[in-house]
């Protein structure tokens, strides 16, 4: 037998892995503070559905069986509720799964995807770990422009990201405007519209892309029930797509994605229109009431179609500051400079009494700062 050769180098991540910067979620801890207000994750205020809770509970009596692979039951409520193909429909374990799925099954080293420049950390990362390009487009007003996109699409280009309602600017796009972008793309390139701030929009200029998708060979559109639905802990999203482009990414699919007692939630939250309209309600009787008080603190907030609102500060040093005020006074918001943005905060609309005491302490902040 030969000696196995001596080395003293540790397994290395193939190239690239390790250039990639580790997505970093929204605090939840301020040190000292036992219950802090989290408006930092634009989770739903309001939870989720009782009856979501209730089935999730009672899915623990089957915890021993495993989920159905290919999430039929989900499927099939999906479908009906948004009136749906349910051929058509691919879950994942958040609809970042999604965009991995998507990435890793029409990715190659040396391609890239086009995204703007402040979209979605998720898209980028899983195109890096592919060995792809990422190329940002520029927001100058902080919303995607079609121009500024199509700028940086090449012979390489796989895939295009577009968010919509867009996190955490809070922008978003006209259906004439994605039409647009769909009919300058190259037929080969997959236009992905993630929507997963859609059920809070009361946008006039606004619309779904589900129709647009249904009559397209490369669209895909994604949701999640992070959001709405509030079951952001359990991790369930789906992408709406032609079945070629299914049938390609469940090759590589891991079988049970989405666990058993995430299924049984999200089918319940589906039934439960009640809670999905007291949670849009909230958000949409307080998105303006939040943009008009800071407003009148002198500070700069954009309109937003999501469930938060992104504060525009004079510089990062001022937005960094306020960030540790406010976290002074038991609040957590989302300093997203890791987003491009070091001059703004995104703040989550959250509950009456926690609107309430974000105003207050951003009040106080603002006050301080003008004297």
């Amino acid at each position: 037998m030969m000696d196995k050769p001596v080395t003293s180098a540790a397994p290395a991540p193939k190239a690239g892995i390790l250039d990639i910067a580790p997505y970093v979620g929204g605090k939840s801890k301020i040190d000292g503070v036992s219950e802090p207000i989290k408006l930092s994750s634009n989770e739903n205020a309001l939870g989720c559905s009782p009856k979501a809770a209730e089935a999730f509970a009672e899915a623990q009596a089957k915890l021993f069986r495993y989920p159905d692979g290919h999430a039929n039951p989900l499927r099939a409520a999906v479908a009906a509720y948004h009136g749906l193909e349910p051929e058509r429909l691919i879950f994942g374990n958040g609809s970042d799964e999604v965009f991995a799925l998507l990435n890793q099954t029409y990715l190659e080293a040396g391609d890239n995807i086009v995204t703007g420049e402040h979209g979605f950390l998720a898209y980028r990362i899983s195109a890096l770990a592919c060995q792809a390009d990422v190329r940002l487009a520029p927001e100058p007003e902080q919303r995607i422009e079609i121009e500024r996109i199509l700028d940086l699409v090449d012979g390489r280009t796989k895939l295009v990201y577009v968010s919509n309602p867009a996190n955490p600017t809070g922008t978003w796009n006209t259906p004439e405007e994605l039409s647009e972008l769909r009919e300058r793309l190259a037929p080969d390139v997959i236009l992905v519209i993630d929507e997963a701030y859609a059920e809070f929009v009361d946008e006039p200029s606004w619309e779904s892309a589900f129709d647009m998708a249904r009559g397209h060979d490369n669209i895909v559109v994604t949701r999640t029930f992070s959001k709405i639905h509030g079951l952001a802990g359990l991790r369930v999203g789906f992408g709406y797509c032609p079945k070629a482009l299914i049938e390609a990414m469940d090759r590589i699919r891991l079988p049970f994605n989405i666990n058993l007692p995430a299924q049984a939630a999200a089918i319940a939250a589906l039934a439960d229109q009640a809670h999905i309209d007291a949670s849009k309600a909230q958000v949409t009787s307080w998105r303006p009431r939040l943009v008009q008080a800071i407003r009148s603190f002198g500070l700069e907030v954009g309109v937003s179609a999501g469930n938060f609102v992104l504060i525009r500060f004079k510089d990062g040093e001022e937005a960094a500051r306020a960030n540790e005020f406010l976290m002074t006074q038991g609040l957590i918001v989302r300093h997203v400079a890791n987003y491009g943005l070091p001059n703004c905060l995104r703040v989550t609309v959250g509950k009456d009494a926690e609107n309430e005491a974000f105003l207050e302490a951003l009040s106080q902040f603002a006050a301080q700062a003008c004297v």
